[in-house]
C-alpha cells in the first residue's frame, strides 16, 4: 500500500514527529527525501515495528535517503508554548536543514503552518500511507528513543528505558512516589484523574527549539 503522494516529477518531503504523548523529554521530528524507487519490506509505520527493525530501517534509510534531518524542540519549549506548536516547530527546523529544497512537504496528521513557499499535505494516518512519511516516522522515533535511553541513565525511577516516557501506569506510579524530574512537562497534566492529555484546541503561538542530526 505504500506509494509516491504525487505522480509528478515533485520532490517529496515526508513528515513526522514522535513524544507528542509523553510526559517528560522533547518532541522529536523527522523530514526525509527518498530517492525514486526506495522501497523496503519492513518499512511501515514506526509504531507497527519492532524496536531491531526500526534500528535496521534507520541506517538504511540514513543512508539511503536523498537527505534527511531530525530536529527536536525540548521539554521547556513545550511547556512555553504548547505540544501542537512544539511539533510543528521542530518539523519547520527539520525541514529547513534538509540539504536539498523539497517541492511538496507530507505531514502526517492534521495540523500544520505552512513552512516558507513549500506546498503541504496533511495525512491522517499517513506514516502507514506514504514511503516518506513512514520513513520519516522512523528517524524522528528512533533519534527520541535513544536520546531518552540516554536520559534513563540520569533518572532510572521513571522506566524510560521502556516507557520512552510515555504515560504507562509504572511511570505514572514513579512520578507519584518521587515527583517530577526537571525533563518532565509541566504543563501537562499530571493528576492520576487527568492522564489523558488534551492535545487539540491548541494556540498558534510562535516556538524555538534545536535543530540536531542531518544527512
Amino acid at each position: 500500500m505504500f506509494k509516491k503522494f504525487s505522480e509528478e516529477s515533485l520532490i517529496e518531503a515526508g513528515c513526522d514527529e514522535a513524544g507528542r504523548g509523553c510526559l517528560a523529554g522533547p518532541v522529536f521530528a523527522g523530514a526525509v527525501i527518498l530517492p525514486d524507487g526506495f522501497e523496503h519490506s519492513l518499512l511501515n509505520d514506526s509504531k507497527q515495528m519492532t524496536r531491531e527493525n526500526r534500528d535496521l530501517l534507520r541506517g538504511i534509510i540514513e543512508k539511503e535517503a536523498v537527505c534527511w534531518s531530525v530536529a527536536q524542540v525540548d521539554h521547556k519549549q513545550i511547556d512555553a508554548v504548547n505540544i501542537l506548536n512544539a511539533s510543528i516547530k521542530a518539523m519547520h527546523k527539520a525541514i529547513s536543514r534538509l540539504k536539498k529544497k523539497p517541492d511538496l512537504l507530507l505531514i502526517d496528521g492534521n495540523r500544520f503552518k505552512k513552512y516558507k513557499s513549500i506546498m503541504h499535505q496533511c495525512i491522517i494516518q499517513g506514516d502507514g500511507l506514504y514511503y516518506s512519511i513512514a520513513a520519516a516516522s522512523v528517524l524522528a522515533k528512533t533519534h527520541r528513543d535513544e536520546y531518552m535511553l540516554k536520559l534513563h541513565k540520569r533518572y532510572p525511577v521513571y522506566g524510560w528505558d521502556t516507557n520512552k516516557a510515555y504515560a504507562t501506569e509504572f511511570h505514572r506510579n514513579a512520578i507519584l512516589e518521587h515527583g517530577q524530574s526537571p525533563f518532565h512537562r509541566k504543563s501537562f497534566r499530571l493528576k492520576p484523574e487527568q492522564y489523558k492529555l488534551e492535545l487539540d484546541f491548541l494556540t498558534q503561538a510562535e516556538v524555538t527549539g534545536d535543530s540536531i542530526m542531518v544527512g
